[in-house]
């Protein structure tokens, strides 16, 4: 099981990759769309960069941030877009030293959170280990955004294995977003990361399973990559339904990724 200590380093470093391939970038190509409904390099860094404040807004004021959860339940479809929206309207330069600073303000928040105490989110309230892997799931999902953009060899990395945890955990949202019942049919998921490791989850005896490449299965939870694009496959009806919603973000799920074979 991951310490905070190990999730903050790996977030720390997935920020640090993504901040490698902006920081050198000319004030033009912050403007290159990462996304098929047109989000550039500028929105998806202040994207980060926002949910790092709002983060932080409910780690240390907790009024301001139940001011912030009725908002959003005014606009559940719109309310964070628009914040980010607000955010990507501060100039690339300012914006990437302002994303560099809340990371460090987060890093420390996040280790000054009393033991067992939880934080409140938009969701159910997270420890600081879980808020802190769903950091490094947004980063690497929209740093694997920028990245394909802008033409990167994008490394595959054991943090992927962070991605995955979350997919898995939530398998009774991804029902509960597509408005369907949760079969409660118990799937063990085997996969294998970068580095030869097998990363499981599930009763090891449970009839249904998912096999196969843990980075592929983080672009598939993160809706990066089509189900056919992908090296994962399942045993099961109910494993092989989920894998065509599987989801590891809050929020509804979008437009299904295009197949490479249509791009």
């Amino acid at each position: 099981m991951s310490t905070l200590d190990d999730v903050l380093s790996d977030l720390t470093a997935e920020s640090m990759q993504l901040d490698q391939w902006v920081a050198g970038l000319a004030e033009p190509a912050w403007a290159t769309v990462t996304t098929p409904e047109g989000w550039t390099v500028t929105d998806q860094v202040a994207h980060l960069h926002w949910t790092d404040l709002a983060s932080l807004t409910a780690l240390n004021d907790p009024e301001a941030f139940a001011e912030m959860l009725r908002a959003a339940a005014s606009d559940p479809t719109g309310f964070v877009d628009a914040q980010s929206a607000e955010t990507a309207l501060i100039p690339p330069g300012d914006l990437l030293l302002e994303w560099r600073e809340g990371r460090v303000e987060l890093d420390a928040a996040l280790r000054a959170v009393p033991e067992g105490e939880k934080v409140p989110w938009f969701g159910p309230p997270m420890s600081p280990t879980s808020m802190a892997t769903a950091r490094i799931m947004e980063t690497w999902a929209h740093g694997h955004d920028i990245g394909e953009a802008l033409g990167i060899a994008i490394p595959q990395t054991v943090r992927a294995k962070h991605v995955c945890h979350i997919g898995v955990r939530a398998r009774g949202y991804t029902y509960l977003v597509h408005d369907e019942p949760d079969p409660g049919v118990d799937v063990r998921v085997e996969l294998t990361g970068p580095d030869g490791e097998s990363w499981t989850w599930g009763p090891a005896d449970a009839a249904e399973r998912v096999t196969g490449s843990g980075y592929d299965f983080a672009l598939l939870a993160t809706r990066r990559r089509h189900l056919d694009d992908v090296d994962v496959t399942a045993e099961g009806e109910h494993a092989a339904h989920w894998l065509t919603i599987v989801q590891a973000f809050a929020g509804l799920p979008g437009a299904d990724p295009v197949r490479l074979a249509d791009r």
